[in-house]
Order: structure tokens, then C-alpha cells, then sequence
């Protein structure tokens, strides 16, 4: 590797160097017609001074400031937790709009997607049944549902592990025949009953009662947006009866989003209907029938305006922001100049980027909410003695992410440079061509189900340590920053970023991968990893007291 790859200056008014493969200490490395000399070992995806830096000293990266010096750092010293305290950018409320110039996608604009074509106008990538409570009573009975619907329509996926634990069950008692019965009861899974129904999910939750009434709304308006979201046809929801997220509620709700009410929403009342083995078989009665309505719908093609991207990072590292978010950026900005919709969330990871989307809004007042909804969240977090400062979690600080303000400053990355059109507080619903703004936590899957829950119907989600995260109705798609990782975790890891790193792929080449990857997992010719483990997490965000 070059020099000019070894290490790389994001900003021209950056005062660090990242190291793009690890740096030993003495060693001269030359970058831009200048020479550093790093005085210790540097990390891969770790970040060296210029220049002599003071107690005080504001530490720039992707040009914006990312932490203040609290120990003084010698030039070519390395950056971490001991010398460096977080510290941002501050900001102006007031906007200075710049022009934008959209990427050029000509060749995309005649490109389709098969999807399926809902009354409302939202195309889905998948067509699934929802099953879910109202409440966290009903969880049993859910789960009541998920063993005789899964497992007689043929959507239970044969479980590798079982067969593990059978094979080792006769090998202890030294029974070859044990061991083949144990296979054949495995097997693959049988076909399903209704073919062009992708599956029944079922959602599992702790909330609805014992929380405030705000919770509950909360709660309601997260469900609606799971019923209204594009892959799903129709659900079955079961209620106690007395909770304080009411069927009225979830109702008004529902309509917020979709004023025809044009799916089906079967709602069961336990307490009305007075025995669980009422309930359940009316329940299965209408569902099952509900289902042969559901499994006529058949894929066309769409236009790439359809698609709702969510932008997602977890398990992020020194190299997020360079390889793997600014090429979900870039994506999200030919989504915008189709006609498409994309979401960025995790406000947490937006401190210190604050100035650069308030002047990319597309008005004051979209600015205004922004604002409003970052220090509002920033304020409950102090309550609470915590705080933005507290975001990185120990594996990214462990793999170069030393100060929220470093993260966030490589996590806004991946929206891109498009006008900000909306901006949402959770849990509403994305309708706006182009990039919105949700409020949401950092936390992986708070995320992605208050981004489904927006209408995000594919989420791409760029990590740079690993994660498993997935979702019950849309597909993850998992984007790795570098190329170890996507090696190591081939399992759960989609597409591999790491040819940036190297400078064998430009942003712009990795980003029409992403965007062809996208056609084809939207379409149902591919199926990404989180899908296939059966990875369908949904955990909605809880922002009040309980009561």
C-alpha cells in the first residue's frame, strides 16, 4: 500500500490524520506532499495530531470539532480517551442555505423495482401478515398463534442447532438410527400454504399498560405505522381490554396515517369475548381467512421512487465515515433525485452535525422543529444525569470513535447532502420525497423499528464490528465499512465497503453497488442475511416514567 493510503485527512481544515492501516511508531508516512511522523504506534482506524496541541486545544475532524485536548498531545501523537474530552460544534438556529446539486442519475431513471402495489399507493418490498398485542397481557396468546401458524403453513425454518443437540443426544447413547430420524424431522421447510404471503410475523412487547398515557399514544402510533407500512397487507391484533393503549386509540391512530383505512385490521378483545379458546379461534378463523385474500397480491414493477430507505449504524468503527456511511449518503442522495424517500434518525449521533443539516432544511420552520427536538432530547437526557457526551459505546471508542462528536460527525454521513424536507418525531410517518429526519435513539434496534415503524420499507445498516440486527417486516440490509469484518462475519454482513479503504472503489462505484443491491432484495430475488437467520427484532422506544 502506497503511502497516500495509509493514512488520509478528511477536511481540509482538519488538524488529524486517520490511519488507514496501522502506522509504527517513527516511521514517516507522506500524505498530500507533506510528511508526519507518528511518535507511537497508531492503530488502524486511529487518529494522529499535526502539530503540537495545548490543554485546551480544539481537536478538528471532517471539519468540524470533535473534542477538546485535556492532556497535552505532542505532534504525530496519538489521539485517545486519556488526552481528549468530548466537545462540539455550537450552532445557530438560523439557516444559510447553500445550493444543491444533484448526482446524476439518468441511468437509473427507467430502472424498476418488483414490489407490491397497496389500495394507498405504497409499494412493498415483502408481503407479510402481521400478528402483534396491544398490550403485553396478550403476549402469551401471540405466542399461541406463532406456533400454529408457523408451523402448519409452513413458514418455521428448520433450526440447524436442534439437529445439533439431537446428533450429540445419540451420540451419547450410541444410536446411528436416532440420528437419522432426528435429520428427517428437521428437514427443509415445507412449502408454504400461501405462496405469495412471504410470512406471518409476529411482534412481541412489554408496553401498553402500567406507563403513562404518553407511552401508550407512543405505542399506538408505532403499531399504526407497523399496519400502514407498505410490506404488510393486513394484521391481527389482540387486546385485554382495560390497558391504556385502547383499541379506540390504536384506531385513530391507524387513520392519522392511512384516512381510508385500506387494509384489514382484525382486533380481538379478550375480556369482551370472555374465554381465551374464543378468542383464538376466532382469531385463527379470520386471519387464516384473511390470508387467502392477502396471498392474491403478485409483484409488478414499481419505480425506485417507491422505495423508503431507512440509514442506519451500529457496531460503528474508525472507518464508518469513511467508507460505508458517505456511501449510504451518496445513495440517499440518488434516492432524493429520483423521487424517493430516505430516514435519518439517532439525534444522540447527530451532536455537533447540527449547523450542516439546520442550513440544508428546506425551511426555517422544518430548522426550527430540528432544533426543538434535539434539545429537547438533550435535555431529558441531562435530566436523567447522562448525556449526548456518553454515546460511544466501549467497542467504538476500542475501534477509533473517542468523542460522540467523532461519531456523529462520521454517522451524519450517511445522509447525504440533499435538502432536509421533514423532520419527524418518533413515531411518526415518513411521506415527503427525500431525506427526513426522525427523532430517535442511537440504540440499534430502537432505531430500525421506529424507522420501519416511519415507513422504511429496506434499511441499510452499515457496521463496522458486527451486528445481527434485523426486522420482523423489512428487510436489513447489513453494510460492513471494512473488509475483515465482512470476511470474519460473512453471516450476517451484506455488502463489504472495504475496497474505499483501500482505494480500489470509489464512493460513487460502492454506492451504485449498494443501489443495485437494494433492486434485488426490494424485488425478492435476494434475501439479505438477517432475513435468513431470522433476525426479526422490535423493541418500540419507551420515553416516559411508568406509573
Amino acid at each position: 500500500m502506497s503511502d497516500i493510503r495509509k493514512v488520509l485527512k478528511l477536511d481540509p481544515r482538519d488538524n488529524v490524520l486517520v490511519a488507514l492501516t496501522p502506522l509504527a511508531a517513527n516511521q514517516p508516512v507522506s500524505y498530500a506532499g507533506k510528511t508526519y511522523v507518528p511518535i507511537a504506534d497508531v492503530p488502524a482506524k486511529f487518529k494522529f495530531v499535526e502539530h503540537d496541541m495545548p490543554v485546551g486545544a480544539e481537536v478538528i475532524m471532517y471539519g468540524v470539532i470533535v473534542g477538546k485536548v485535556r492532556e497535552p498531545i505532542p505532534a504525530g501523537g496519538v489521539v485517545t480517551t486519556r488526552n481528549l474530552q468530548h466537545d462540539a460544534s455550537s450552532y445557530s438556529t438560523a439557516r444559510t442555505p447553500h445550493p444543491w446539486t444533484p448526482p446524476d442519475v439518468a441511468s437509473w431513471r427507467q430502472r424498476t423495482f418488483l414490489g407490491y402495489h397497496r389500495a394507498n399507493g405504497q409499494v412493498g418490498t415483502r408481503n407479510y401478515w402481521l400478528v402483534l398485542p396491544l398490550v403485553f397481557c396478550e403476549n402469551r396468546n401471540v405466542e399461541l398463534l406463532r406456533e400454529a401458524f408457523e408451523e402448519e403453513l409452513g413458514y418455521r425454518k428448520p433450526n440447524e442447532y436442534r439437529r445439533q443437540v439431537r446428533a450429540l443426544i445419540a451420540r451419547r447413547s450410541e444410536s446411528a438410527s436416532q440420528a437419522k430420524i432426528a435429520d428427517s424431522a428437521i428437514g427443509a421447510t415445507s412449502n408454504p400454504i400461501f405462496p405469495n404471503v412471504d410470512g406471518v410475523r409476529f411482534l412481541f412487547h412489554e408496553g401498553g399498560c402500567g406507563g403513562t398515557r404518553q407511552d401508550a399514544r407512543s405505542l399506538c402510533g408505532l403499531i399504526a405505522g407497523y399496519i400502514q407500512h407498505p410490506n404488510v397487507a393486513g394484521a391481527t391484533v389482540l387486546s385485554l381490554g382495560c390497558q391504556n393503549a385502547e383499541i379506540s386509540m390504536l384506531l385513530e391512530e391507524v387513520r392519522k396515517r392511512d384516512p381510508q383505512a385500506s387494509k384489514p385490521v382484525l382486533i380481538f378483545d379478550q375480556q369482551a369475548l370472555g374465554l381465551e379458546s374464543n378468542m383464538l379461534g376466532r382469531a385463527i378463523d379470520q386471519t387464516f381467512a384473511a390470508l387467502e385474500q392477502a396471498n392474491s397480491a403478485h409483484r409488478a414493477p414499481a419505480s425506485l421512487a417507491k422505495l423508503t430507505i431507512g440509514l442506519k449504524c451500529g457496531g460503528s468503527d474508525g472507518f464508518s465515515g469513511i467508507s460505508a456511511n458517505p456511501a449510504l449518503g451518496q445513495v440517499s442522495d440518488m434516492l432524493a433525485a429520483l423521487g424517493g424517500k430516505s430516514i435519518l434518525s439517532e439525534f444522540p449521533e447527530l451532536c455537533g452535525a447540527e449547523q450542516g443539516l439546520i442550513d440544508r432544511c428546506a425551511n426555517q420552520a422544518i430548522a426550527d422543529r430540528f432544533v426543538e427536538l434535539m434539545t429537547t432530547y438533550a435535555a431529558r437526557a441531562k435530566a436523567v444525569h447522562s448525556g449526548f457526551e456518553m454515546n460511544p459505546s466501549p467497542g467504538n471508542i476500542r475501534d477509533g470513535l473517542i468523542t460522540d462528536a467523532m461519531k456523529s460527525a462520521g454517522a451524519a454521513r450517511k445522509g447525504g447532502t440533499s435538502p432536509v424536507v421533514d423532520v419527524l418525531d418518533y413515531p411518526e410517518y415518513a411521506t415527503t420525497p427525500g431525506l427526513s429526519l426522525l427523532c430517535t435513539p442511537g440504540n440499534d434496534v430502537e432505531c430500525v423499528t421506529a424507522q420501519v415503524g416511519a415507513g422504511a420499507n429496506i434499511v441499510l445498516f452499515t457496521t463496522g464490528m458486527g451486528t445481527p440486527t434485523g426486522n420482523a417486516i423489512a428487510p436489513v440490509v447489513k453494510v460492513a465499512t471494512n473488509t475483515q469484518v465482512a470476511t470474519r462475519m460473512s453471516d450476517i454482513v451484506d455488502i463489504d465497503t472495504g475496497s474505499i479503504i483501500t482505494g480500489a472503489s470509489t464512493i460513487q462505484q460502492v454506492a451504485n453497488e449498494i443501489l443495485e443491491t437494494v433492486i434485488d432484495v426490494a424485488s425478492g430475488r435476494r434475501h439479505t442475511k438477517a432475513e435468513l437467520n431470522g433476525q426479526y427484532d422490535f423493541i418500540p422506544w419507551k420515553r416516559g416514567i411508568s406509573l
